[in-house]
């Protein structure tokens, strides 16, 4: 892939419509997958192996990586949570993997009806097999800043988890703010605490909710902090279900603009990615609520 100083990890087609309760085609999901290609991402979360039950939205996960245009270049990783996911994921195709789990023993618990731990056995095999296979492997680290049934998750239970999640084997940990609670001085604290514990920015990217409007701020402190690597979701959909009022995850437009702003290379064109935000917006039925899907970029006259 090419080189440049932030690399975005587009969750949109995944993490982005996974909650949504009206079905959105095949053929529309692909459309989007295109879109975001075209706009140069080059790291696009296409679906989840799950049980189709858990997450009906994705249950055409099969066909759709069967049908997928995967682009020169482009990494399509799938959300896998156990073996069977694993085989599934193989038959489709896929060639990179994420494992979910969380910092907090009561989301972990609600979310996927396991412990920390027993998650962690779960994905044992599946790091394993795509180890074998010379896949790329990530592993999410879910409520690292807050939990809807806890409350506060200490930065210790963050790094327990992210150092499980290593010793598997993934390539990279995604230290996500689930219900969108923290501020810079959380990022702070918990990227310093990966940190102080051997995990370096190098191994890290970070999952920010635009829940309490503190995404972009939250970014520009983790930037501060050598973190190059972020996710969002274009058109800004998605959130926690655990989360209410939740306006959904940072927005990939937003993220766009503040790095060009800054200076930043990323190698997304934010006009091509607006396009893809719009095909969201219409598959929806709904008007985008995002910063810049709403005014657009800006350019001096």
């Amino acid at each position: 892939m090419t080189t440049h100083d932030v690399r975005i990890y587009e969750v949109g087609p995944r993490d982005g419509l996974q909650n949504e309760k009206s079905p959105i085609s095949t053929d529309a999901k692909l459309r989007f997958l295109s879109l975001l290609a075209d706009a140069g991402l080059r790291e696009i979360e296409a679906t989840s192996f799950v049980a189709p039950r858990a997450i009906p939205q994705l249950a055409d996960a099969d066909d759709l990586m069967a049908q997928l245009e995967r682009r020169p270049g482009v990494r399509y990783p799938v959300l896998v949570p156990n073996a069977r996911g694993m085989e599934r994921a193989e038959a489709a195709g896929a060639d990179a993997v994420c494992v979910f789990t969380a910092a907090s023993e009561a989301f972990t618990k609600a979310n996927i009806n396991m412990t920390i731990s027993e998650s962690i056995d779960a994905f044992r095999p599946v790091v394993a097999r795509a180890r074998e296979r010379g896949w790329w492997t990530r592993g999410y680290v879910s409520t690292a800043f807050g939990c809807p049934y806890q409350g506060d998750v200490g930065e210790a239970a963050v790094v327990g988890v992210a150092q499980q999640l290593l010793e598997l084997g993934v390539d990279e940990l995604s230290i996500g703010d689930t219900i969108g609670v923290a501020g810079p001085a959380d990022v702070r604290r918990v990227i310093g605490a990966l940190g102080k514990a051997g995990i370096g920015a190098d191994r890290l990217a970070m999952h920010f909710h635009d829940t309490r409007g503190t995404a972009l701020a939250n970014v520009s402190a983790a930037l501060d902090l050598g973190i190059r690597c972020f996710d969002a979701s274009t058109g800004g959909t998605g959130g926690c279900p655990y989360a209410p009022g939740a306006a959904g995850n940072l927005a990939t437009e937003d993220l766009v603009y503040l790095l060009d702003r800054e200076g930043l290379s990323h190698g997304v064109d934010l006009d091509a990615l607006l396009v893809a935000a719009q095909h969201v917006s219409a598959t929806l039925g709904r008007p985008l609520t995002t910063k810049v899907g709403q005014a657009g970029g800006w350019r001096v006259p």
